[in-house]
């Protein structure tokens, strides 16, 4: 792989504090681009600034006629474009080739998210009589009290935690910290999680070393995106859940379930770490349920 994309993702993980994954899907769409430049002009692209905006008109053209959603188009565009930027910023490129290049408008669907009775199924399905149980129950509950991204979740650190004032410290995206808040039933998970559970794992650690993350594998080290993916699936398989679930179907019904039980936008952006109000609005949607007992109880004769 060039160089330059090793120190663009380099770049993504240090200075915006990039998930894993984030870093994953950047070196596809980047690798894909330069798959297809060699298809199209056989030949390797090893210097970038044989990149034109006709070259890039191409490859969107490719995209759209090679069945891929307007979602993962947009998502490829954005990693070349960021790209392009970040060699822009270093000087390798004296103007940026995607000047006045559009991505595709994308139609904005509802978040995904899980009704009080569903998450209620959900976070009772690790047996706490055994250690990785208790833990999964403490990252489940967390997940869904505090409404936090699973890279947020791996990035937590002991001294992150505030469960006296009910409370902890997160990193989001770019590094930008805030403040959220954890109730009850998630600070006697975790509790339960540091009293028994926690000391476990990390006496399985080989290395003798202090470990100041929160959440730990089997092997007593900090748990990564996949593994809370991993764990997630299971337990969905397990309750037998029809829907597509993911770990950031809790952060969405974190959000739908606030709002529906009367926070405010503003309250919910805070917490979410939503940067523009008008992504905490996709959250606005009433369920089916909440509708229908606004009707009854209002109209006079429902």
């Amino acid at each position: 792989m060039s160089q330059l994309i090793q120190g663009f993702l380099t770049y993504l993980k240090v200075q915006k504090n990039a998930s894993l994954h984030t870093l994953d899907g950047y070196r596809q769409d980047l690798t894909q681009f330069m798959e297809f430049y060699r298809q199209q002009y056989a030949e390797e692209l090893i210097d970038f600034r044989q990149i034109n905006t006709q070259i890039i008109r191409h490859y969107l053209s490719a995209l759209h006629t090679g069945a891929y959603q307007r979602r993962s188009i947009a998502r490829k565009i954005a990693a070349l474009r960021s790209f392009c930027r970040y060699l822009c910023q270093w000087a390798y490129l004296d103007k940026n080739p995607f000047v006045g290049i559009k991505t595709p408008k994308l139609e904005r669907t509802l978040p995904k998210f899980m009704h009080p009775q569903e998450v209620e199924q959900l976070l009772t399905a690790p047996d706490c009589s055994k250690v990785l149980g208790v833990r999964d129950r403490a990252i489940l509950e967390t997940l869904y009290a505090t409404g936090v991204r699973v890279s947020e979740l791996v990035g937590l650190n002991l001294d992150n935690l505030e469960l006296d004032y009910g409370c902890m410290r997160v990193f989001g995206k770019g590094k930008k910290e805030r403040i959220v808040l954890i109730g009850s039933a998630a600070i006697t998970a975790v509790r339960a999680y540091l009293a028994g559970a926690r000391p476990e794992l990390l006496s399985r650690r080989r290395k003798r070393t202090a470990e100041n993350a929160l959440f730990l594998n089997k092997a007593g080290t900090r748990l990564s995106d996949r593994s809370i993916r991993r764990t997630m699936d299971k337990y969905i398989e397990q309750v037998s859940f029809d829907k597509d679930i993911s770990p950031h179907t809790l952060r969405h019904s974190f959000a739908t379930h606030l709002l529906n039980n009367g926070a405010d936008l503003r309250s919910v952006q805070e917490l979410l770490g939503h940067e523009n109000l008008s992504t905490t609005q996709l959250y606005t949607h009433i369920t089916k349920e909440k509708l229908r007992a606004t009707y009854i109880k209002a109209h006079p004769r429902a």
